[in-house]
Formats: structure tokens, C-alpha cells, sequence
């Protein structure tokens, strides 16, 4: 299987200068793996991978006092007989005001297990897809020599990507600046690459060199 490579013509100087409409155009086709790009797309098994991770995210610290973690309540509140009350022997029950909670909420792991092979297939699932519905962009290259938020704006806005997660090889500090106040975009390189963030946005911009190094992650 190819896909097109697309490249940007930038000017020289600055994208936000009156004038410069960098297009985008196909510079040539890269083949990709057909066991990594054309799988089957498996909807159970995305929906245990994403609710997996989903659950694996959950911080698990909410805490209850229960009858026994509620300070007080040593002494008997009341006699026993003679005040027409309900008999009582202690005030921290969950009956009474400033009582502990019954069947209190206690800290746990929400994380479900979840083999490599299934997370890898999901993967390879969800990107199959992508590129069947004609939502992966691959790029020569997408370099950021300077942070500039509003810039990266416009040059994402030429390209026609709005909703867009961009996956580079590496870790690219100047992208992931230029992209963290956009609401509508996000910046990840490979490795920390996860099923959720890919089915989170409506394109994914990728590098050559990212999708080589994802090609080979998911052989």
C-alpha cells in the first residue's frame, strides 16, 4: 500500500507576513505495511483497549470515613430505656448526623489488564481505519524553528487541519509549545502515541520518519 506525501511550500520569511499562502503539495508516495495500515477494524476490541486505558487513568483516591474512621462516638449517647428514643450506643452511626457513610468509598486500581498484543492490535485497528476514511496526512517533514503559537495556527489553517493530532518521531519542544494553548490541536511523538488521542481528533498529521518508527513499533 502507498500514501501520498505531502509537503509544505513555506517562504523563507514569516508565514504571518501578507503574501506568503504556503500550499500543500504531494512531493511523492511512501509504502507503508499492509498488516499495520489495511487491518480489520475490530470495534470490540477498540472499545476494551480505550475503556482499559480509560479506567487505567483514573486517579483511585476517593476516600469515605466509614462508623469506624469518624472521631468520636466512644460513649453511649443515652441510657438505654426509659427515654422513648431508638436505643443508641454510639453517635457516629450512619443514622446520625456527623456519622460515617455506609458502604464508604475506599482508595483502589481501576486499572484492568490489558496484553500487549491487544493494545498493539487496536492500534493497528484505529490507523487501518484512518487511513481508510482519508484522515492520515503524512509530511515530508514538520519542523518548528520558532515558538509561535498564532503562526502555528495559521500554517495548520492552510493545511485545512483543524481538529488535528500531529505525531512526530521525536519529542519536538518548539511544536508542542507552538500547539499547547490550541484547543483543537495536540502534539505527541510516537512512543507515547495512545488509542484514545488517536480516535480523539478528526485528522492525524504524521512525519515520514514518525511513521516509520510507528510502522515498526507495531510489526
Amino acid at each position: 500500500m502507498e500514501l501520498a506525501v505531502f509537503t509544505e511550500d513555506l517562504p523563507k520569511t514569516s508565514p504571518m507576513q501578507a503574501g506568503n499562502n504556503p500550499e500543500p503539495s504531494i512531493s511523492r508516495n511512501v509504502t507503508i505495511s499492509d498488516g499495520v495500515f489495511a487491518a480489520d477494524f475490530n470495534e470490540p476490541l477498540i472499545h476494551q483497549v480505550v475503556t482499559a486505558y480509560l479506567s487505567a487513568a483514573r486517579a483511585g483516591t476517593r476516600k469515605q470515613k466509614n462508623r469506624s474512621d469518624v472521631r468520636g462516638g466512644g460513649a453511649k449517647p443515652y441510657r438505654q430505656k426509659g427515654t422513648g428514643r431508638a436505643r443508641a450506643g454510639t453517635s457516629r452511626s450512619p443514622l446520625w448526623r456527623g456519622g460515617g457513610v455506609t458502604f464508604a468509598a475506599r482508595p483502589g486500581s481501576y486499572a484492568q489488564k490489558l496484553n500487549k498484543k491487544m493494545y498493539r492490535g487496536a492500534l493497528r485497528s484505529i490507523l487501518s481505519e484512518l487511513v481508510r476514511q482519508e484522515r492520515l496526512v503524512v509530511v515530508a517533514d514538520f519542523s518548528v524553528l520558532t515558538i509561535k503559537t498564532r503562526e502555528m495556527a495559521e500554517r495548520l489553517r492552510r493545511l485545512g487541519l483543524m481538529n488535528v493530532l500531529i505525531v512526530t518521531e521525536q519529542r519536538e519542544d518548539n511544536l508542542r509549545l507552538s500547539v499547547r494553548n490550541l484547543g483543537w490541536a495536540c502534539a505527541l511523538d510516537v512512543s507515547e502515541l495512545d488509542p484514545v488521542s488517536l480516535i480523539g481528533y478528526e485528522k492525524v498529521l504524521i512525519t515520514v520518519s514518525g511513521l516509520r518508527k510507528l510502522e515498526e513499533r507495531l510489526q
